[in-house]
Order: structure tokens, then C-alpha cells, then sequence
């Protein structure tokens, strides 16, 4: 990293922590856990931002990555993987793998990541340069996320990086009791919520709202997807 991307890094780190401590009121966070600001200071972002953004890289936005997708805001990416609580053990489920960056991130904070990526020019980008930067803790296959990827459940968290208009059955099936979902639950041109869902140990399952947000939206046919409808 050379030292302009140094100094860009240590003021979006810096940008980071103030959204954190101006929007605690809504997410409870006054600040975010040590080890994940750590991995954002080890991911680097400039290898997931397409070559013509790598200057605006360190920028506290969103940025386009093709199809109609985007890599997350850095704040957003750091709250979310707050907020599913991770521990070096778990594994995890991602929904929305884009260029693969909330996955580099989780990958320094988990044992195992899967992800899906509807879009299967991005999922296979996505892989191409996890492998190549040495992320061999993450899977990533095409996929219908409001199927999930059932295969290896049940989750410890599922963190999912699109807005969908309900909770997909199957991502509440396929979360382990005592484990929670991060999820952006709101109509594309309208209201959108981060949600977090958690499982107790019994399977009852709680949803509270934490912040406004705006993603693209969750595509794939819902129809697809088994199961009984959710009402969170």
C-alpha cells in the first residue's frame, strides 16, 4: 500500500467511527468491535472497486461494479458485520457476494464464509479474485439467494447485501438457533430497513429494525423458494 492509500485508509477508518457514534441512537453501537476495524484496515478496497473508481476507493460511498451492482458503502459493510455478532468459529452465510469485498472482510472474522451471487459474471470475478488475494475461507456459486444455500446449514449469521421486499423463508430456516440475520427488508423506490433477526435457542424468532438504508434490490423469483411466508 503506498502512503497515499495509507493516509485515505486512516481517514476513512476515522469517517467510520463518527457515522458509527452519529447513528448510535438508532443501532445501539457506539462503537464497533476492535477486530472488525481491524479487517477493514487489512481488506483493501481498492481490489474490489473496478479499475477507472480505484482513486475514489477509500470514499465512505457506495460505488458501481457492473450489472446494476454495487460495492457498499464502508460504513454500512462494518456495521452490518457488527451486527451479526461474528466469532472466529462461526460460519457464515452471505447473500449478495458483488465483488467479493463483505466476504474478504468476513473471512478475516470467521472460520468459513459462503456467498451467492445471483449474477454469475460477478460471482465468478468474485472468486476469481478472493482466490487470487488468498481468501480460502470463502465459497462463492451462482445462486437464487432467497433459497439459500442449504447445503451447509444451519448458519451461526446470514448477512444479506440486497434489499428484499420479506424475508425469504428459507435464509429464517437456515439460521442455527441463537443466531441472528442482517438483512435490508424495504420496497427498491421506497422505505428500506436494516433489520436484524435473531434465533434463540428454543427457534423463536425476533426482528427489530435498526437503521434506514438504500441497496439494490434482491432479485431472483421468490416463488422459487420453499417454505412458509415470513411475516418480519
Amino acid at each position: 500500500m503506498n502512503t497515499h492509500t495509507a493516509f485515505e485508509l486512516d481517514y476513512l477508518i476515522d469517517q467510520i467511527r463518527d457515522e458509527v457514534r452519529e447513528t448510535s441512537g438508532m443501532t445501539g453501537r457506539r462503537a464497533l468491535e476492535t477486530d472488525i476495524m481491524q479487517a477493514l484496515r487489512q481488506v483493501p478496497r481498492e481490489a474490489f472497486v473496478p479499475e477507472d473508481l480505484y482513486a475514489r476507493a477509500y470514499a465512505n460511498r457506495p460505488l458501481p461494479i457492473g450489472y446494476g451492482q454495487t460495492i457498499s458503502q464502508p460504513y454500512i459493510v462494518a456495521l452490518m458485520t457488527d451486527l451479526i455478532r461474528p466469532q472466529a468459529g462461526d460460519v457464515v452465510l452471505e447473500i449478495g457476494t458483488g465483488s467479493g469485498y463483505q466476504a474478504a472482510i468476513l473471512s478475516r472474522l470467521v472460520k468459513q464464509v459462503y456467498s451467492l451471487e445471483i449474477v454469475a459474471p460477478l460471482a465468478e470475478q468474485a472468486l476469481k479474485r478472493l482466490r487470487g488475494l488468498g481468501y480460502d475461507n470463502v465459497e462463492v456459486r451462482t445462486g437464487n439467494g432467497h433459497l439459500g444455500w442449504p447445503e451447509h446449514a444451519p448458519y451461526d449469521a446470514i448477512l444479506v447485501t440486497a434489499a428484499a421486499t420479506a424475508i425469504p423463508p428459507a435464509l429464517i430456516e437456515q439460521l442455527k438457533p441463537g443466531g441472528t440475520l442482517v438483512i435490508p427488508v424495504g420496497d427498491q423506490y421506497a422505505r428500506q430497513e436494516l433489520r436484524v433477526v435473531s434465533k434463540d435457542a428454543q427457534g423463536k424468532v425476533e426482528a427489530k429494525d435498526v437503521l434506514p438504508v438504500i441497496f439494490v434490490p434482491m432479485t431472483g423469483n421468490p416463488g422459487e423458494a420453499a417454505g412458509r411466508p415470513t411475516c418480519l
